[in-house]
């Protein structure tokens, strides 16, 4: 990456920091919902699902021919432990139909283009933009589409950011978590970050695998667990290093029901008045309980993987329900979801009808605008 600051304890806030600080701190149209109140969760009971085709995908991925292949010349066959699925439009198209989605924002996973370097990686993500625009025109109400950005280079991913969102009209970007060990709210990122708040964009940030020298050998794959640890890294360290705070109109989406964000939401706030405190990183603003509170509360948080009352419940006693947006995880999901009908019948079991019209479609129709232009 070029035009970094130097690596200092001050400015760089990377994984194996992170994680030895916890140690030590450790010691619409086709709708037709029943008339239900929105008010709160539906506790304990289970309201039969709208009907229709009406859900917006907020966290899908897609594959390009030319982005998998490469990805699997790079020795990529797993992503996350998974297997490196195969996708299509038409293959999107007819999981869509099954179970009620009208339309995807694509985005591609981990490992984004960073497997890449240089001109390969950019090159990359302008296929991958390009692609993604190309499908607006071949299927105008089925797909959406966010941003792939060469982040080894800022004045490159500037440059990427400028052309996907001006001229090719995608609706919003995706990040991962930590890019070379450094995560979302590390000053290297800063000129991005001003970037997209002048443009009030829509950032889906997605976990990204973590390096083998910095977790725990355990026979599990990362989706499964490290996954939603590193995405609670991210939204920690935006929140830690000021991001959220000195960018209030970037809206930032957390996969997988912000990780384990929720449950350390309180945990969090109080950490700048413990002993803590006393070795946060220099130059860093310490958040207080109600600035942790208020971050968080504006985060936007998908279902993927997560529609059970245990995860969505917790989103709730922290968030709002108007910034929870449905997700499938698809095609890495494509295991689990192999027949039709309701994607996510758990949801039933926290949110009445009328809100579950709210989180699959009108939240992200409302952050979107361009996909809900061509759906009106």
């Amino acid at each position: 990456m070029t035009e970094q600051p130097p690596k200092t304890n001050e400015t760089l806030l990377s994984r194996r920091r992170l994680l030895g600080g916890v140690a030590a701190a450790g010691a619409a149209a086709a709708i037709a919902p029943p008339a239900v109140a929105a008010a709160g969760p539906a506790a304990h009971r289970r309201e039969a699902a709208p009907t229709g085709t009406y859900r917006i995908d907020m966290h899908v991925h897609f594959l390009p021919p030319e982005y998998r292949a490469s990805l699997l010349a790079h020795g990529h066959f797993t992503i996350g432990g998974y297997p490196t699925p195969d996708w299509s439009p038409e293959s999107a198209i007819d999981f869509m139909d099954r179970y009620g989605i009208q339309a995807q924002a694509l985005s591609v996973s981990d490992p984004g283009v960073e497997f890449l370097s240089g001109t390969e990686a950019a090159e990359m993500a302008r296929y991958c933009n390009t692609y993604a625009a190309d499908l607006f025109t071949q299927y105008p109400t089925r797909f959406g589409g966010l941003a792939v950005l060469p982040m080894h280079d800022i004045p490159t991913a500037l440059r990427e950011l400028e052309y996907a969102l001006d001229t090719l009209h995608l609706d919003g970007v995706v990040l991962l978590s930590a890019y070379d060990g450094a995560y979302l709210g590390d000053p290297r990122f800063e000129p991005l970050m001003l970037a997209l708040n002048a443009r009030s964009a829509y950032v889906f940030v997605h976990p990204a695998a973590i390096p083998a020298d910095a977790k725990p050998e355990l026979p599990l794959p990362d989706f499964l667990e490290e996954f939603t640890f590193d995405t609670t890294r991210a939204a920690t360290l935006l929140i830690a290093g000021g991001t959220l705070a000195r960018y209030p109109s970037i809206r930032f989406q957390l996969a997988h029901a912000g990780g384990t964000l929720p449950f350390l939401a309180h945990r969090i706030g109080i950490a700048s008045q413990t002993p803590l405190g006393d070795i946060w990183p220099a130059g860093t603003p310490k958040p207080s309980i109600l600035d942790v509170a208020k971050h968080i509360n504006n985060f936007y948080y998908d279902t993927a993987l997560s529609p059970a009352p245990s995860a969505m419940r917790s989103v709730l006693a922290v968030g709002q329900k108007e910034r929870i947006v449905f997700g499938s995880d698809w095609p890495f999901s494509a295991t689990t979801l192999t027949g039709s009908g309701d994607p996510q019948p758990e949801l039933s079991e926290t949110f009445s009808a009328g809100d579950r019209v709210l989180i699959e479609r009108e939240n992200a129709l409302r952050e979107l605008p361009r996909l809900a232009s061509v759906l009106d």
